[in-house]
């Protein structure tokens, strides 16, 4: 297997410190107003970016760090301000993941990047959209009461 070059390696470091930044914000958020939707679905949507990019540093022989993240993630005023926070992140999520792509050619890694950009872009961004709006990010009859706290 090739040794990743140096901007490969940055570019997987990058990309797992926001999926760890992610992770950490929606479960901040969680842990403040309870398991409300989109927060708690995306969380687990997070964890599994997590393993993805985490497979690429065990592939190529990379030490993986851990998540440095809890406990240093802000608290919001309300689930509504949080979702806004959402909308901001996911836009710049979708800026960093171009960015990101333009910095490899393999094939494993780009398949990882084009993954959690579209998981940003299609699907969290307007979850979190709707969540800002009023909407909360609910699906069809998901998420409704147990657990559920109203916007303060």
């Amino acid at each position: 297997m090739d040794d990743l070059t140096e901007a490969e390696v940055r570019t997987l470091h990058e990309a797992l410190d926001d999926e760890y930044r992610a992770w950490a914000t929606y479960d901040q958020v969680i842990r403040d107003f309870g398991e409300v939707r989109p927060f708690s679905s995306i969380r687990e949507a997070e964890a599994r970016h997590i393993e993805a990019v985490r497979s690429l540093f065990t592939r190529y022989g990379l030490p993986i760090p851990g998540n440095p993240w809890p406990g240093r993630i802000e608290h919001y005023a309300s689930l509504q301000a949080a979702c806004a926070a959402g909308v901001t992140a996911e836009i710049a999520n979708g800026d960093l993941y171009e960015r990101l792509l333009q910095t490899t050619r393999r094939e494993d890694i780009l398949g990882v990047l084009h993954n959690l950009q579209e998981a940003s872009q299609q699907r969290h961004l307007p979850a979190f959209r709707r969540c800002a709006e009023g909407g909360r990010g609910h699906g069809r009859g998901q998420g409704r009461g147990h657990g559920r706290r109203e916007c303060r």
